[in-house]
């Protein structure tokens, strides 16, 4: 699985791309983390999984959820955080308030800037967290 999920980037070429492209990943990861946490814990099928799953990927929950371990974070995940909620997207949200929106920007953002960076143990600290 290591060599499918690959990431070729040195982190001084991360630090210069998008917070949106952080999010883009980090949205993804997210979402797999929880999907097979559900697989791993509940015997649900595919459409109660997916409700179930939906639960924890929403903006709103990625806000709630950011908020919660906002004081755990270091300095620099601070920044990363500040960096995604800041970003201009210009996608308006369907299902939550603009607020909400941001902050779950800034969640999947700090959690693609971890996989990104390799920072595997810390993304397994925060998920422990939630």
């Amino acid at each position: 699985m290591e060599e499918f999920l690959k990431i070729d980037r040195p982190k001084e070429e991360v630090e210069l791309m998008s917070p949106l492209t952080w999010a883009y990943i980090g949205d993804a990861v997210f979402e797999l983390y929880i999907r097979n946490k559900l697989i791993n814990e509940t015997n649900l099928k595919p459409h109660k999984l997916h409700i179930e799953a939906i639960k924890y990927v929403k903006a709103k929950s990625q806000a709630e959820t950011l908020n919660k371990i906002y004081e755990t974070l270091t300095d620099e995940e601070k920044d990363i955080v500040r960096r995604g909620r800041n970003t201009q997207n210009h996608h308006l949200p369907k299902n939550s308030n603009v607020q909400e929106y941001m902050y779950a920007t800034a969640f999947e953002a700090l959690i693609g800037y971890l996989f990104l960076t390799k920072q595997n143990e810390r993304l397994k600290e925060i998920f422990n967290n939630i």
